[in-house]
């Protein structure tokens, strides 16, 4: 039973094949146009998926689209109608592009697919609910989905056995987790709906002094949920801001993008942070209210690694899974397993999640991509070319680490990589400055060997996605200074030897020559660009970055000669 599942015309456009229940082939759109958040119709995401899978359109039983278009006009036009006449421009540019892409699902179907199937409409929520559920270890548990809207809802609970997904509660428009986040995010100087893991990061370098202040913009209720003070929120009606002028006159006047960072705006990204880490805690405790074991997370809110933590720790399961894809892109492969198992009548087996169902590439593709930019290169054996990479790593080169199948989701976890020496204290300032070309103040993260894990950070149990941030040992520190945050944190990706052996075999060998199995890892790109997906983007990113050496499947190239 094949299964496409979709999602288009917010942000993040992705496409996902689900094959007898399982997803074998996950991409983003952005990757393959090289448009970062590209919302189009994902025409070469749903190409490469067919590919992959050895599938045409007629060989699908359905197509699954992730949210409700109808629900959302519904939303739309009622909001526009109670906040008009301020809200006239924002319906109108809402509507327009709504029609424009919303509701002719069917008809791209047959223009960009030739596909005149049946065609199902999963909510945009229970979207999310089922990208975590199904795809997590559990037969049973709760599922938290939290963004910043998706028809009508912000929030919401269900709980998923076997192959089922309830509903049993949610939090609706214009009360969002999500778009606080976003408000404040804009407030700040950032972009919303993109820089939001800017502001988590900044956090830390502040203090939660605004609580009095943030008492009045939100208030949670003993039953774990919350309402926002709207009258401090434009997002209702404005297009040009978020915010009213009201929340001037209680944070004070709000940041520039060109303007530096003050310990104002700090203080406030710190007290943003710790009230979305309390109410993601209390939400996650009110589904527990029939002794569930496990808890699954989807949804943007859920890339917030800070508040996963604390949930983890204070919300009292005995197990977490959270959607390596959390975000929009996410639910495409949400859509299609609701699908598969709730509509087709699939059975499910729970099994352990891989997230690399992107593209992947022939060495007769990559050796075309290194000759045609003159870069020096040579071939190595595998075992070799860990030893080289590492050694290399270890004098504190930087290396393009391009492997296997592309990740699906916004995190590089060895595929798309560029790795680093965690020992050295500079090399934060270094990546920010010379390779990714971002704002000093954002940290990097560690990819470590899961045996070694435990000695290194407080985790219990796995960090595979990248998606905790534990406190690194205190003793461990000053060991790895380029992935410990100000705070103490470090945003960390274990890795095992059976989910990811060749990663792992380097790892492995950094820490024999350096003592610390530990690498910093980040994305193989540079600010405003998607992760790389080709080798010839790969080589490109290569050659305009300071990267010093590219390993590139069985290759390792450099920009000057490589001796031996």
């Amino acid at each position: 039973m094949n299964v496409l599942g979709l999602s288009y015309n917010y942000h993040d456009a992705a496409a996902c094949v689900v094959r007898d229940g399982v997803a074998v082939a996950a991409a983003e759109e952005e990757r393959f146009s090289r448009i970062k958040h590209d919302s189009r119709f994902p025409r070469q995401a749903a190409a490469f998926c067919l590919r992959t899978a050895g599938l045409t359109s007629r060989d699908l039983d359905a197509v699954a689209f992730y949210e409700k278009p109808a629900h959302k006009l519904e939303r739309i036009l009622q909001v526009g109608k109670r906040h008009a006449p301020a809200s006239a421009a924002n319906v109108v540019a809402q509507f327009s592009s709504h029609i424009a892409g919303g509701f002719d699902v069917e008809a791209q179907l047959r223009e960009q697919m030739g596909f005149e199937g049946d065609v199902y409409f999963c909510a945009h929520h229970l979207s999310h609910a089922a990208s975590a559920f199904y795809a997590s270890p559990y037969e049973a548990a709760a599922i938290l989905t939290v963004d910043g809207v998706g028809e009508w809802a912000t929030v919401a609970q269900f709980r998923g056995r076997g192959s089922v997904i309830e509903k049993r509660r949610e939090i609706r428009y214009p009360h969002s987790i999500g778009l606080l986040y976003s408000t404040l995010t804009a407030f700040l100087g950032f972009r919303a709906n993109d820089d939001e893991y800017k502001v988590m990061g900044l956090a830390a370098y502040g203090k939660p002094r605004f609580r009095a202040q943030f008492e009045e913009l939100v208030t949670l209720h003993r039953d774990g949920s919350f309402s926002l003070a709207l009258p401090y929120f434009a997002f209702m009606y404005a297009r040009e801001r978020m915010h009213s002028p009201l929340l001037e006159s209680l944070l004070g006047p709000p940041r520039a993008p060109h303007e530096s960072v003050s310990e104002r705006h700090r203080d406030i990204a710190a007290t943003l942070q710790a009230v979305t880490e309390d109410i993601l805690v209390a939400l996650a405790r009110a589904c527990r209210d029939d002794g569930a074991r496990h808890l699954c997370l989807a949804g943007g809110v859920a890339q917030n690694c800070v508040a996963n933590t604390k949930i983890l720790q204070r919300a009292g399961y005995s197990g977490l899974f959270i959607q390596p894809a959390p975000g929009d892109s996410g639910a495409a492969m949400g859509a299609a397993l609701w699908a598969s198992h709730q509509v087709l009548g699939q059975a499910r087996s729970p099994a352990r999640h891989q997230t690399c169902l992107g593209p992947e590439f022939g060495e007769a593709e990559m050796l075309a991509a290194l000759q045609a930019s003159g870069v020096a290169f040579r071939r190595l054996p595998e075992a070799e070319r860990c030893r080289q990479v590492a050694a290399l790593i270890a004098q504190d080169f930087i290396i393009g680490w391009f492997q296997g199948r592309m990740e699906f989701g916004p995190r590089a976890l060895g595929a798309r990589s560029i790795l680093a020496n965690p020992r050295n204290p500079h090399m934060q300032d270094i990546l920010n400055a010379r390779v990714k070309f971002r704002e000093e103040f954002r940290p990097f993260a560690p990819a470590v060997t899961a045996e070694a894990a435990p000695r290194y950070f407080d985790l219990a149990g796995e960090s595979r996605f990248m998606l905790l941030t534990p406190q690194v040992m205190p003793d461990r520190a000053a060991e790895i200074p380029a992935v410990t945050h100000v705070d103490g944190t470090a945003r960390v990706q274990t890795v095992s030897r059976a989910d990811n052996p060749l990663f792992h075999q380097l790892i492995t060998a950094f820490g024999e020559i350096s003592g610390t199995p530990i690498l910093v890892n980040t994305s193989f790109n540079v600010r405003g660009e998607p992760i790389v997906c080709t080798p010839e983007d790969a080589v490109r990113c290569f050659l305009a970055t300071d990267i010093d050496f590219l390993a590139i499947g069985p290759f390792l190239a450099s920009k000057v000669p490589l001796g031996g």
